[in-house]
């Protein structure tokens, strides 16, 4: 998926704080859309603090429990919150929204599976890093 609009970010975002998102739409795109609006538009935010909350909110709302095995990830959603906020960080001043979100995407920090450069399969998806931060046991994280 690759965004046109930065209002589309703030959709997605928005409909996960609201919890009215229709879940075929919380695709990894826009999980890395809502992180990404998150991040630059809602200074009232605390990302790493305020994310957790509002995903597992979302999560009940949509019909996904946050389980053990299920819904909710913590050391996934802060290590993509990290990757996020440091690859906006190298960006110039006045790229639109939507353009830096697809250069994330397009990155490797934006894709499906780069946390397993830095985590074990068996560790990433264990039930610890599930309900809290795991420190990798691969690779450290470069931010």
């Amino acid at each position: 998926m690759s965004f046109t609009l930065d209002e589309e970010l703030r959709r997605i975002a928005e409909g996960v704080m609201a919890r009215s998102l229709p879940k075929a739409e919380w695709t990894h795109a826009a999980h890395v859309g809502a992180a990404v609006w998150i991040i630059a538009r809602c200074p009232e935010l605390v990302p790493e603090r305020d994310m957790p909350g509002l995903i597992r909110a979302y999560n009940e709302a949509s019909g996904t429990p946050n389980t053990d095995t299920g819904g909710y990830h913590e050391t996934i959603t802060l290590a993509s919150l990290r990757a996020a906020a440091f690859f906006l960080a190298g960006l110039p001043d006045g790229v639109p929204l939507h353009a830096a979100c697809n250069a994330l995407l397009d990155s490797p920090l934006g894709r499906r599976g780069w946390m397993l450069a830095h985590w074990s399969r068996e560790r990433l998806f264990s039930v610890p890093a599930r309900r809290g931060w795991v420190e990798p046991d691969l690779v450290p994280l470069p931010f």
